[in-house]
């Protein structure tokens, strides 16, 4: 009896031993694969970001929806990007300048409540059966313009949030969540879009806001006294002088805007979605969808990962793949088809984003971030915003299809030229750190 009763307390405490085993296992997987999350901060940055950016990606499904109703003019829906665009660019350097100079907490906190007032509007009109073209571009120009300061003041603060070591994981981390936003948002905007229309959506996305604000207040990281620089003009000089001095995070910033203004063609989605394709609202919603699935996918294996080191090899691989891709898109007439080349395209400029913003934060100074931040603003998202507006353009001259198909050939070879006219770029590597002041 009492050796049956010990070999039974044996075989427990060897199961137990394995299960200890296999969580160790785990946790030392996740503590070095994924090491930015063992900061608090940070993760309460990526638990309000996904809740809020699901809000803005479901908002964005309910506008550019809307105003296909509204025109059913592809001119007028690529005229919504200059009109987000427009107010960023203006608004963007000096943005940057207040990040650097006052509590990018705070600023942060004011920011996100100016962009709920734009979906206020946005739900206000709507339930007064005011809606109009105008009025949605008044309010995507708002929009526009809190994000010049709202993005700047997050970007330029998350690599206070967690080590230099861990900066590389903690963007891919982040790629990740707000890639997974970009895919649960589109597709349950297109499911709430379908069933009750466009009002419900605009009431969450009100509501999303408040998610990060939380985060954000109960952060326990502070600014560091003495960092800040003085609100003046000519800040903005020193920018852009460091810029011209860092050729490798110039040069990637230019590649991103020309390729990118070329393969812009999201607002063409509805178009797609009703008259090419004839999947409808939730048609719309998965395609809307299937970038950012491509895109969570690659930020995961490049969490889990160690960090690249042929930065430059990737960045312009990865923006020609994205313009294949995108043209493959314009051309196909098959639904799956079309969404297997947006999620291609979506894991492409995922990987390109992530070695362009690890490039750009870690040889930026941390009082000149939010500066670098702006100007990288205005190339990175000027760029696809002025393209929808010349997608509008070319599908009002020719046809949609025509529009993505050579927006993106161009985006690819735009890509490759640089490869073959920049091998300073094509070969930088960030064990050669002679070539960040060089570009050789």
């Amino acid at each position: 009896m009492h050796r049956a009763r010990g070999e039974h307390a044996n075989k427990y405490e060897a199961r137990a031993d394995r299960r200890t085993k296999r969580v160790h296992v785990i946790s030392r997987f996740v503590a070095t694969r994924f090491a930015a999350l063992q900061s608090r901060d940070f993760r309460l940055l990526c638990a309000g970001q996904v809740i809020s950016l699901t809000g803005s990606q479901m908002q964005q499904v309910a506008v550019v929806w809307q105003l296909y109703l509204v025109t059913h003019d592809p001119l007028s829906m690529g005229a919504l990007g200059l009109f987000k665009v427009v107010p960023m660019v203006i608004f963007a350097l000096g943005g940057g300048v207040v990040a650097d100079a006052l509590d990018r907490r705070k600023l942060m906190i004011v920011a996100q409540i100016a962009l709920g007032l734009s979906s206020i509007t946005l739900a206000a009109a709507t339930m007064m059966h005011a809606i109009s073209a105008p009025i949605i571009y008044a309010a995507s120009a708002f929009a526009g313009a809190a994000a010049a300061f709202e993005i700047p003041a997050r970007q330029s603060m998350l690599p206070r949030l967690v080590s230099e070591q861990e900066l590389p994981n903690a963007l891919s981390i982040y790629a990740t969540v707000w890639q997974l936003a970009q895919i649960g948002g589109p597709a349950l905007g297109g499911l709430v879009l379908a069933r009750y229309g466009v009002l419900p959506i605009y009431m969450f996305d009100i509501v999303s806001f408040g998610a990060v604000i939380a985060a954000v207040a109960m952060m326990e990281t502070r600014e560091v006294e003495g960092t800040r620089r003085p609100m003046e003009l000519s800040a903005i000089g020193e920018g852009l002088v460091f810029l011209v001095r860092t050729p490798v995070i110039l040069s990637v910033m230019i590649l991103d805007a020309v390729g990118t203004f070329f393969a812009g063609a999201m607002l063409l989605m509805p178009i797609f979605a009703d008259q090419l394709l004839n999947v409808g609202p939730r048609g719309l919603g998965l395609l809307y969808a299937a970038q950012p699935a491509g895109a969570a996918l690659i930020g995961a294996w490049m969490s889990a990962r160690p960090p690249i080191r042929k930065q430059g090899l990737t960045v312009v691989t990865m923006v020609a793949l994205y313009g294949f891709a995108i043209a493959l898109f314009g051309r196909t007439a098959s639904f799956p088809v079309a969404l297997l080349a947006l999620a291609v395209s979506g894991g492409a400029d995922t990987a390109s984003m992530v070695v362009r913003q690890t490039l750009r934060q870690v040889l930026t100074p941390d009082a000149m971030r939010g500066r670098m931040t702006s100007i990288n603003m205005i190339f990175a998202m000027g760029g696809p915003q002025l393209g929808e507006a010349e997608a509008g353009a070319v599908a009002k001259m020719f046809d949609a299809r025509v529009s993505v198909i050579s927006g993106g050939l161009i985006c690819a070879a735009v890509a490759i030229g640089v490869a073959l006219m920049a091998p300073g770029l094509r070969r930088f590597r960030t064990d050669q750190p002679e070539a960040v002041a060089t570009g050789a």
